[in-house]
């Protein structure tokens, strides 16, 4: 995929982003990519390699833009409702192209359940869910993007780490016009960022490529082996659709226990019982589950609303991305895309 790169000099790059909120850009961006360089050259990335990744690099006023754009932790009570995100996140599009790669893939079903014990309909929900299955996957220049967000200095230890990662990516073969993405460094079919690429990227049927941008062998086994490597349960369901009891008081369950990561995540989240602990308190999961199964009661829009019981592989989804919204609409797809 080309990129037509920006043709802003240098000194009016610096102009725009000065129209911006005060950053970390502690020096001038010519000086601090020296530094990441010789970083980069210390953990063995080739000469070429830097010399292609790096020529004519500038700061992109756009993607500093859309970093401080982005909303921090919310503090304020009270949660929008998930119907509404559901409505727009799984339809008939979504659900349709779902299926349709699900049919085109299935010579590679029996292998990713084998391997990696991941359903094939998870894997393509949430390829679905990060670029459309391939539809859309970026066209931000990578290297320009993170070296603009590690010179920024918001999260410098971060973006600097993946600027280096991407590469040794790079050193593997790709181009500098292949490694296009999101403004925020994830890129490929399952929008992995370069770090996750290096530990994860699989190659899925044997060329000696992971090629996460048009491979669906590799895009695929990509995905599984992240799943699996999050801690992926084979034979356990995501989650499943419970019944309720009147006057069920969900809250007297609520659990007690604080994540340290995405804890807003969590705290609508009951306390973790067995199935058969659940429906002795009249909460009937609508599908079976496997018995001594640990499961959350999660009813996130209220009494008399939908309400699920959710197992410890609906946080292998919330390690993808820590948001119930997203979890949900990816576990609810692939539901459809199986059905």
């Amino acid at each position: 995929m080309s990129l037509r790169r920006s043709l802003l000099p240098l000194a009016a790059c610096f102009a725009a982003l000065a129209a911006t909120p005060a950053a970390a850009q502690d020096m001038p961006f010519d000086a601090y990519m020296q530094l990441v360089i010789a970083k980069a050259r210390a953990q063995g990335v080739s000469e070429d390699t830097i010399r292609r990744m790096t020529s004519d690099l500038t700061p992109n006023p756009r993607v500093i833009e859309l970093d401080q754009s982005q909303p921090g932790s919310s503090s304020s009570p009270g949660y929008p409702p998930l119907r509404p995100y559901l409505d727009r996140h799984v339809d008939n599009a979504r659900i349709g192209g779902g299926r349709s790669v699900y049919n085109e893939t299935t010579y590679l079903h029996d292998r990713i359940r084998q391997q990696y014990g991941v359903p094939p309909e998870i894997i393509i929900a949430i390829w679905g869910h990060e670029t459309n299955y391939g539809g859309y996957r970026g066209n931000f220049d990578l290297a320009r993007s993170l070296a603009t967000l590690a010179w920024e200095g918001r999260r410098r230890e971060l973006f600097e780490s993946e600027f280096i990662a991407l590469l040794k990516v790079a050193d593997k073969g790709y181009s500098r016009e292949r490694l296009v993405g999101s403004w925020a460094g994830a890129f490929g079919n399952p929008q992995f960022l370069p770090s996750v690429y290096l530990r994860l990227a699989t190659d899925g049927d044997g060329d000696g490529m992971a090629n996460i941008f048009t491979n669906q062998a590799d895009t695929m086994a990509s995905i599984a082996r992240y799943f699996q490597d999050a801690g992926w349960r084979p034979g356990i369901p995501w989650g499943v659709g419970a019944s309720v009891p009147s006057g069920f008081d969900v809250d007297a369950y609520r659990t007690e226990l604080v994540a340290p990561v995405c804890p807003r995540v969590h705290e609508r989240h009951s306390q973790w019982k067995t199935v058969e602990e659940w429906r002795a308190l009249g909460v009937a999961p609508h599908r079976s589950l496997p018995p001594g199964t640990l499961a959350s009661l999660f009813q996130p829009d209220g009494p008399g609303t939908p309400a699920w019981l959710l197992t410890s592989n609906y946080r292998v989804i919330l390690e993808y991305n820590c948001s119930n919204y997203y979890a949900m609409s990816v576990g609810l797809l692939a539901d459809e895309i199986a059905r």
